[in-house]
């Protein structure tokens, strides 16, 4: 049998119809708009309203990534959610969302890797493809993190927001790909971190839902060079340069991260694809939304060489590959 390729044939997005502002949030908490603005570069993100779930936001990216495939959501015989806020301890949300979009065939699970949750599930996803195990993916990072960070605190609760996004991929022999797919991808972590960025509860620890909790200095301290350190083992593995690159979409968790991160890789920054200040921190499903974002608005094109990278709890990081 020839090499397959993970190609990408569409992708979605779904926010909540919430937004919550800089300003919005300056009435409930102390801080302002342009403390918020100059150290992360957020102006507002959405926040899932009643009924609005992971679950329900993920379907609504997932409809959306079928279409722009053009494909019915039965063709698909593999589901990944990425996310770090379930609807239910169990079942997987990704079940769930098999089942409100009438799959009844092939096999989904959820991944949770926190913000590198949906450059983890992609991974996955181009492993199972390339097996020969599935033939269609569905890889969605969703989250609803207003639920669990502390409102109460100002540090933290300006960062989020909640969301989703979708990429259908495509099991393709290599020889008639023209090049395209998922080329290469780097996973790495370190649990020594593990303070750092953390949630104070859980099904067996407190039996609670709990709340997040951020050291955000020294999150900071060691995002740029994770993140470069795999970015950099990525372009060797390949054998190119940054300046090959054609998009860079980094996770969305803080501007001066991004831009730092950018300039040390050599990165144009009118390469680099940013939403942040648009919808926040939403976790693993900042990839997929940026991603969305810029392949709708006709930057991504057929062909562009796309940089994914991301770096969450845990610590978790990795970056991935794609030509479009």
């Amino acid at each position: 049998m020839d090499a397959l390729r993970s190609v990408v044939l569409g992708t979605g997005s779904y926010l909540p119809e919430t937004v919550l502002t800089n300003a919005d949030l300056e009435k409930r908490i102390e801080t302002s708009d342009e403390w918020i603005t100059q150290r992360t570069g957020i102006r507002q993100r959405h926040i899932a309203g009643e009924g609005e779930t992971t679950v329900s936001l993920a379907e609504g990216a997932a409809r959306r990534a079928l279409d722009a495939a053009g494909l019915k959501p039965t063709d698909l015989d593999l589901v990944i959610l990425a996310t770090a806020t379930p609807n239910n301890t169990f079942p997987a949300s990704a079940v769930q969302v098999q089942r409100r979009l009438g799959i009844d065939k092939g096999f989904a699970f959820d991944m949770q890797a926190v913000c590198s949750g949906f450059v983890y599930a992609l991974t996955t996803a181009d492993l199972y493809l390339r097996s020969g195990m599935a033939k269609r993916a569905l890889v969605i990072g969703a989250e609803t993190f207003s639920r669990i960070v502390d409102w109460e605190d100002r540090t933290t609760c300006v960062l989020f927001g909640d969301g989703a996004g979708a990429m259908v991929l495509e099991a393709v022999d290599a020889s008639k790909a023209d090049g395209r797919g998922v080329l290469v991808s780097r996973l790495r972590a370190d649990g020594n971190h593990e303070e750092k960025l953390f949630v104070d509860g859980g099904p067996s620890s407190t039996g609670t839902v709990g709340k997040l909790r951020m050291q955000g200095r020294e999150v900071f301290k060691h995002a740029v060079g994770m993140i470069t350190d795999v970015i950099e083992d990525s372009f060797s593995a390949l054998g190119i340069s940054a300046e090959e690159v054609d998009w860079f979409v980094p996770h969305q968790a803080n501007r001066r991260i991004i831009e730092a991160s950018a300039k040390k890789l050599g990165i144009a920054p009118e390469k680099v694809v940013m939403t942040v200040q648009d919808h926040g921190n939403t976790s693993a499903a900042s990839i997929p939304l940026a991603v969305d974002v810029a392949a709708r608005d006709g930057r991504i094109k057929r062909g562009d060489l796309v940089l994914l990278e991301a770096m969450g709890g845990g610590f978790t990081w990795g970056a991935v590959v794609v030509r479009w």
